[in-house]
């Protein structure tokens, strides 16, 4: 398979070609665990799973690393505010290191229900100080930095390329030097790579540094990070199009400062916002919506993932619940069709005319599986290979084996669960049973609330027996079929 990526450094569409043939280093932006993930978030990681998934089906190798942000993340990306996890541990009263494991684990139960491979490598930042250390030791070394009021901060103005990403021109990054909230800065657009106690008063995490006791500015975790697992130069950075005007511009000044290498990052692949009527959805303006939010309201994980798919990553992706009962109704009727296809191909498996090979035309579904990869090529257009599972699916000339195994060759990319279903006799949406398992599951909860440890296993190995299993989370407790 030939891709093409529209690459935001340049905003244009691009052939890819990795640094080394046969296989890819991917860095895509991880969460900052403060809080849940909101379904916005999510919209991210299914973007970066469609690539590392595509990428894998096509024969490459795929080191997908991803960062964990668990210090140094203040509340305004330029230096401004609070810093989350600091913010995050006071309100809750807990350690900041205790919000970090219990977010982190939230996260990744998230991602798990998704459907979402989890990253070849998961790094958090709190566990590769000395790596961002010895990274500021390089860029200082090059004469890029400056020290004022007790902070190490990156002088943009020893750095002409600053802003090609973000297509940002020097010299408006230069003025107002003094006008902003940190009066320290020579130029607006500079950035701290170390902070020292003159930032904020017993700041809960701290290290041992050349400029003092302190911590890492946010930005250089992920250059330090991705170069410590990706070498000095990659094929593809990938988050928000929020990150494109200040994290990924100064991810990139930094670490070109550092290593000398240009370009640093060949593909820079960025997703757009999901938005609600009243604008893009927001932690800090409260009121977000979680993945458990969808969940308690009725819809499947994989519901949520059926209506991303329906949108190309790089345009705005407006949600409703209207909108999500859409693609609920609109997965149920899939699965549906493929239970329909496996019970047919089960009945054909013994026949003498399913035995004989020329009777097997995979040839038939071949024109729906060259429709996907083409999609897929043309920068990830999963609307497109949306439409060309549900084109082979609807096809009754091929026999039903041969849609089945195009199919769930697709639902590698897609994540749907197709398989799985295939092997379902009922719906998994048999709204009776589900009520009775949420009963149970409600009934166990109660039971471990009332230290009835005993109520509460029986009720887990009964519905083990039953074929259902129970996996408990930072977010509650979800079933599936075993």
């Amino acid at each position: 398979m030939a891709f093409s990526f529209f690459n935001t450094l340049g905003r244009r569409m691009q052939v890819f070609d990795p640094i080394r043939p046969g296989k890819v280093g991917f860095y895509g932006c991880g969460p900052t665990v403060y809080n849940y993930a909101h379904i916005g978030n999510l919209r991210a990681y299914v973007t970066h799973d469609i690539l590392v998934r595509s990428l894998r089906r096509a024969g490459y190798e795929v080191t997908h690393v991803m960062n964990i942000t668990d210090v140094g993340h203040l509340s305004g990306d330029n230096d401004e505010g609070d810093d989350k996890m600091v913010k995050s541990a006071e309100e809750r009263g807990k350690s900041v290191l205790e919000v970090a494991d219990f977010y982190t684990g939230a996260f990744f139960t998230d991602t798990l229900r998704m459907n979402i491979l989890r990253p070849t490598v998961v790094c958090r930042a709190t566990e590769h100080i000395t790596d961002m250390i010895a990274l500021i030791g390089r860029i200082e070394a090059g004469g890029y930095t400056y020290s004022a009021g007790g902070n190490l901060y990156f002088d943009i103005s020893k750095f002409p390329a600053y802003g090609e990403l973000a297509l940002l021109r020097l010299e408006e990054q230069k003025a107002g030097a003094r006008t902003g909230v940190d009066e320290n800065k020579r130029n607006a657009g500079d950035f701290v790579l170390w902070f020292t106690r003159s930032k904020f008063e017993n700041q809960a995490l701290v290290w041992d540094s050349p400029w003092g006791r302190g911590y890492p500015g946010w930005h250089i975790e992920c250059s330090a990070m991705s170069i410590k697992y990706l070498g000095e130069q990659f094929d593809i950075h990938s988050g928000g199009i929020d990150h494109i005007s200040i994290h990924h511009t100064n991810e990139i000044a930094q670490s070109e400062a550092a290593t000398g290498k240009h370009p640093w990052v060949k593909y820079w692949i960025h997703n757009e916002f999901l938005v609600l009527d009243k604008g893009k959805m927001s932690k800090s303006a409260g009121g977000f919506l979680t993945l458990q939010s969808l969940v308690d309201a009725g819809y499947d994980p994989l519901d949520y993932r059926y209506f991303l798919l329906g949108g190309h990553y790089r345009s705005q992706l407006q949600f409703s619940y209207k909108a999500l009962e859409g693609a609920k109704n609109a997965r149920k009727s899939l699965l549906d069709r493929v239970r329909v296809l496996a019970g047919k191909a089960g009945a054909a498996s013994g026949s003498a005319e399913a035995r004989d090979p020329r009777q097997t035309r995979p040839e038939q579904t071949e024109k729906y599986r060259e429709g996907f990869n083409r999609a897929l090529e043309d920068d990830l257009s999963t609307p497109r290979a949306m439409a060309e599972l549900w084109g082979l699916l609807r096809d009754n000339s091929p026999e039903p084996a041969a849609v089945l195994e195009a199919a769930f060759d697709m639902d590698r990319v897609l994540g749907l669960g197709l398989e799985a279903a295939a092997k379902q006799e009922k719906p998994a949406e048999d709204e009776d049973l589900a009520r009775e398992i949420e009963g149970l599951v409600a009934e166990r909860a109660a039971a471990k609330k009332a230290k009835n440890f005993a109520l509460a296993d029986s009720i887990r190995a009964g519905l083990k027996d039953r074929g259902f299993i129970l996996e408990d989370g930072p977010a509650g407790t979800v079933w599936r079929r075993s």
